[in-house]
């Protein structure tokens, strides 16, 4: 899974921390060294707690404990310890913390509706749309995927998805059916993917060898339909279901049989409710 590199995690840093602290300077305390937990307040999945622990080692703090992303930590449960001079200790501490109630937040939401969507439809997947926070996207989905789900699409270089805005750019509806054979002909090591909101289209689009149909805006009834349809005459094809599914709605179109369900909700979690402790060494 990839991490965030020092020198964005540096960026980061010097957003908060562009030259000194200058409360701690003010102080002006003997320099003794203390220790720094940050501690959650409930149930979260861990995320990011590499680069909250880096973050820790680059302001010359020493990591004395760090749970792994991807880890279910209970309430009360320390995701991180760093100890360190206590002005060091003050410089990384609202840095990590709040790196982490945003992560585990993202990551604790993701693993919900992925369970949520597991209970009724065992090989269902999550997949997360590149709505991401403008700016952060290798942050969110290196969160998310903590969390379980996966990406749908990371941008528009790496797969090849028609939705109606394309189509349109076709004289009739006929002439972009009659371009289909040969647009799945060039994908090669691709899938074609296309976004369909009718049954009849649907149908059409996987008989004219569509390998992906992603049913937008429907409900649970209709892509019920297109599957069985799927099951029926394409077995290999795929079909994700996308449009206003959340956490609360996930498992009613999980137990379509779709093969995933793509949603934006997920970069709207909260943050993880999480605290700090000090204590002087």
């Amino acid at each position: 899974m990839s991490r965030l590199s020092d020198h964005e995690l540096w960026e980061y840093i010097r957003e908060d921390l562009p030259y000194f602290d200058l409360t701690t300077h003010l102080l002006a305390l003997p320099g003794r060294d203390s220790e720094l937990e940050i501690v959650t307040r409930h149930d979260v999945i861990a995320a990011c707690t590499e680069e909250a622990a880096r973050i820790g080692e680059l302001l010359e703090c020493e990591v004395a404990e760090r749970v792994p992303s991807g880890r279910r930590v209970e309430a009360g449960g320390v995701l991180l310890r760093l100890r360190g001079s206590h002005e060091a200790l003050h410089q990384a501490w609202r840095l990590c913390q709040i790196l982490l109630e945003y992560a585990c937040g993202l990551a604790t939401h993701a693993d919900a509706m992925l369970q949520s969507a597991r209970a009724v439809n065992p090989h269902c997947e999550i997949m997360v749309t590149r709505k991401s926070y403008p700016f952060a996207k290798r942050f969110t989905i290196r969160a998310l995927l903590c969390g379980g789900v996966l990406p749908h699409r990371l941008g528009l270089s790496e797969t090849v998805l028609i939705f109606a805005n394309h189509r349109a750019l076709y004289e009739t509806p006929e002439a972009f059916e009659a371009a289909v054979p040969e647009i799945k002909q060039r994908c090669i090591e691709k899938k074609l993917v296309v976004e369909s909101e009718t049954l009849e289209d649907a149908r059409r689009m996987l008989d004219l060898g569509a390998d992906v149909i992603q049913v937008d805006k429907s409900t649970p009834e209709l892509i019920r339909e297109i599957v069985a349809y799927r099951d029926a005459r394409h077995p290999a094809a795929v079909i994700l279901a996308a449009g206003g599914i959340n956490k609360a709605n996930v498992a009613e179109f999980a137990a379509t049989g779709v093969n995933g369900v793509v949603t934006s909700s997920l970069y709207k979690a909260p943050m993880a409710d999480l605290t700090s402790r000090w204590k002087t060494l």
